[in-house]
């Protein structure tokens, strides 16, 4: 598989704090990548260097073969990132159809029928979120916002979609259902960075997964050896599983 996404040393500083100590990371086309870790373990921060939000200290953010270490976020969505951010991060006061479009808005002004049929795939993936089109996106359960947001990101048509701790707060029927996605999506094609503090879910849709403790990878390997090394879970999962 071609690669997509690569990080060659990524050193970065709050302050005077180090928060990533090296890290190396890579995703290829068409797979499913899960970075996961504990709290404060630099999952946001790896995530926000990615998109261009935190620019390294050291080292090097390549993606579709080009380096983008100091492009701005726009530049790095224009290529084809879409994000799903934690906490969803959606426009509260406007329509879930306008929150959908936004999705789109690189695209509008040469893609008018391509983004009107995505917009139906992606009330096909989420029924529940095409009977809310004219709902104030504010008004949405926790789960039909992280709804709006996963197809928010499908509308951009990305090359690489980078999701968020997308189970966060979200109740156990509602996680299964956030994963059939991703497993539907990972089908179409299109590759994911899943960041995640729950281990189990992520590793059982991965093609291969990282764990960060503290700021350094500690371990790298196929999602389903992780998931189903009983002295992984201990060591670097909390036993999870």
């Amino acid at each position: 598989m071609a690669e997509l996404l690569r990080l060659e040393g990524i050193v970065t500083y709050y302050g005077p704090i180090r928060i990533l100590k090296g890290i190396e990371l890579r995703v290829d086309e068409g797979e499913v990548v899960a970075l996961l870790g504990g709290n404060a373990a630099g999952k946001s921060t790896t995530m926000k260097t990615i998109l261009g939000l935190i620019t390294p200290a050291e080292g090097r953010v390549i993606f579709a073969g080009e380096d983008v270490t100091r492009a701005q976020p726009a530049a790095r969505i224009a290529l084809g990132l879409a994000p799903v951010p934690e906490a969803r991060r959606l426009f509260p006061s406007m329509s879930v159809y306008d929150n959908l479009m936004m999705g789109a808005y690189v695209r509008r002004r040469k893609a008018g029928e391509e983004i009107r049929q995505d917009l139906k795939r992606v009330i096909a993936l989420f029924p529940r979120v095409g009977e809310r089109l004219n709902q104030n996106a504010g008004t949405l359960s926790g789960g039909e916002q992280q709804m709006v947001a996963v197809g928010r990101a499908l509308m951009a048509r990305p090359r690489l979609i980078l999701m968020d701790e997308p189970s966060m707060g979200l109740a156990p029927i509602l996680v299964d259902r956030i994963y059939e996605i991703v497993r539907q999506i990972k089908s179409l094609g299109t590759s994911m960075l899943i960041v995640e503090q729950n281990a189990v879910m992520a590793l059982s849709v991965a093609d291969r997964a990282y764990v960060l403790q503290n700021g350094s990878l500690v371990i790298h390997g196929a999602g389903r050896e992780l998931l189903e090394s009983e002295g992984i879970r201990k060591a670097y999962l909390g036993g999870a599983g």
